[in-house]
């Protein structure tokens, strides 16, 4: 409560800088580039949806192979040599509610298998409340689980906004306030709602992680990304693999003969009655 008390009360210092950074920093397009797209391989495909902010449409990149959709599906592609069929939905300035609910009601019933989510930046951003965002990326959860109820969901937390070069100092610490409590939230909204909270991706380097206009990622800061994010999704194919095979396993595993209602019995009621007959 503290933290966010603060933040409100830096409120005016957020206003005059941030029209500022606003005024002198580019405004990057979507990369241009297929956003539905195949990789080809064998056995049953991986169906990923990245969903989310201008982060899940590839802004600041020049195409969409060096984005995080691409790269997460060529690498879950080269690690279990299945095919992947891949979709980037990112949409540049938005927030969770509007994703939930412009977004996610156009999408096609299409078979999902993994869904990555990159929201919440616009949300700390635009100095949205918790409660807000409670509201808004809860909501969203639930209608993606509704859609898509044997989909795996994955969110991927704000990084550190004050390793973002276009942000003055004193503006980057009151939005990383923001972008704390907006995570905190999210990543129990994540526990209750079967989705996978993933850990903040660490910015080592924010001259080669940040593309030119020092908020959105780089080639490099994509590929890193997707790196990060990889383990998360082998593991529940994995899992899925395991619980495919158990299953199979139990299918076919013989039936236990069904016991007779006289076998039922136990031996020392049998005995009984036998000795009371004679």
């Amino acid at each position: 409560m503290l933290r966010a008390l603060l933040s409100w009360l830096a409120f005016p210092v957020y206003v005059w800088q941030g029209v500022g950074v606003r005024m002198r920093t580019p405004r990057m397009l979507p990369a241009q580039g297929p956003v539905i797209h195949h990789v080809p391989g064998r056995g049953d495909p991986v169906r990923l949806l990245v969903l989310g902010d201008s982060s899940a449409a590839s802004v600041g990149v020049g195409r969409t192979d060096k984005g995080l959709a691409c790269m997460l599906a060529h690498m879950i592609a080269k690690q279990t040599g299945r095919p992947v069929d891949w979709r980037a939905a990112g949409f540049n300035s938005a927030t969770s509610g509007q994703i939930r609910d412009h977004v996610l009601p156009n999408l096609a019933h299409d078979g999902w298998t993994h869904i990555v989510l990159s929201i919440g930046t616009n949300d700390a951003k635009n100095f949205h409340t918790v409660g807000r965002f409670k509201r808004d990326f809860g909501g969203l959860l639930y209608a993606l689980r509704a859609k898509w109820p044997q989909a795996h969901l994955f969110w991927s937390p704000i990084v550190d906004m004050s390793t973002m070069p276009a942000l003055p100092p004193l503006l980057a610490r009151v939005l990383e306030i923001r972008a704390s409590l907006t995570n905190r939230m999210g990543e129990r909204l994540c526990q209750e709602r079967s989705a996978v909270a993933a850990t903040r991706l660490p910015v080592e380097d924010p001259s080669l992680g940040y593309s030119e206009d020092g908020f959105h990622a780089s080639a490099l800061g994509y590929e890193a990304w997707a790196r990060h994010l990889l383990p998360l999704l082998l593991a529940s194919l994995e899992k899925r693999a395991a619980d495919a095979a158990n299953t199979d396993a139990a299918a076919l595993s013989p039936a236990a003969p069904a016991r007779s209602a006289s076998s039922r019995k136990s031996p020392a009621a049998r005995s009984s009655r036998s000795r009371s007959a004679s």
